[in-house]
């Protein structure tokens, strides 16, 4: 997914378009880890990108996306860009 989310809207508050897009990424992962594992892959890892445009965008994890999108909020953005791609894992040993 890479999409730039807008964040106004002429009658939807900003706050229900906050919520429905951290629902439309989480529906997105589920779906994509949903997906059938690659021979040899352990997991579905994702590759994160957030910024203000798509050439500012910077590399986050995947734990941190619903906090960008509340900042964007806070900061009032009129729109943000969010990348996420899926990419086989695979599991480490502890040391």
């Amino acid at each position: 997914m890479k999409k730039t989310f807008q964040l106004t809207h002429p009658k939807i508050k900003v706050a229900r378009l906050v919520e429905a897009l951290k629902h439309e990424v989480k529906k997105y992962i589920k779906r994509e880890r949903n997906k059938k594992l690659p021979e040899g892959v352990d997991f579905w890892d994702f590759d994160c990108k957030y910024g203000p445009t798509a050439e500012n965008a910077e590399e986050i994890h995947l734990s941190e996306i619903n906090k960008c999108i509340d900042k964007a909020e806070e900061q009032q953005l009129e729109s943000f860009y969010l990348e996420i791609l899926a990419k086989p894992g695979h599991r480490m040993k502890k040391p």
